[in-house]
């Protein structure tokens, strides 16, 4: 499947790229995936480690080093450390999570799937997300790999986002949408 030509164009995406093919030639895409995600929870947890990866006054060597050891805590594998430590090295650590959206969305397109950001207002059970899925993949055609956030503002129903497309079935949305019907 073709990868966006806006992916691969930006600074992230040509990491991400050359990211993904390094693992396709060695066969640990999927590990490589893994590592990527159980970074990106870890600077989502962490909010040292992001500042940690932004600040410029930190030489090249002891973010290596930091690296590194963060390689050895999360068990990564070689290749991803390896990465860690080019980004470590040409001082592009602060362009971490984006390289990892990237490689996410260059993966997922490799395998035919499209990623679903699913909000509602409160948590949805494992067969809420099921059904979910199978009625994106009927409408989209192919694999939809979905990604659930709470969002206590939106009252009740669902907000789905694929791509560029956005579908709102919140309460918030209807309540709006009556309100401004009202006012005429």
């Amino acid at each position: 499947m073709e990868i966006s030509a806006g992916i691969k164009a930006s600074l992230a995406g040509r990491y991400a790229s050359a990211l993904f093919d390094l693992a396709s030639e060695n066969g640990c895409v999927s590990a490589v995936e893994t590592d990527l995600e159980n970074l990106g929870a870890a600077l989502a947890e962490s909010a040292d480690l992001g500042a940690l990866i932004r600040n410029p006054e930190i030489s090249r060597g002891d973010l290596g080093k930091a690296m590194a050891a963060l390689g050895d805590l999360l068990r990564l594998s070689d290749l991803t450390r390896n990465f860690l430590g080019v980004l470590a090295q040409n001082r592009r650590l602060a362009e971490l999570p984006a390289v990892i959206r990237a490689f996410a969305a260059i993966a997922a397109a490799q395998r035919g799937e499209v990623t679903a950001e699913v909000s509602s207002a409160h948590p949805l059970s494992d067969e809420q997300v099921a059904l979910l899925q199978e009625k994106l993949k009927a409408r989209e055609g192919r694999n939809v790999k979905i990604r659930t956030s709470v969002d206590t503002g939106l009252l009740g129903g669902l907000v789905v986002t694929i791509g560029s497309r956005r579908i709102d079935g919140s309460i918030r949305t209807r309540l709006n949408s009556l309100a401004q019907a009202m006012k005429g």
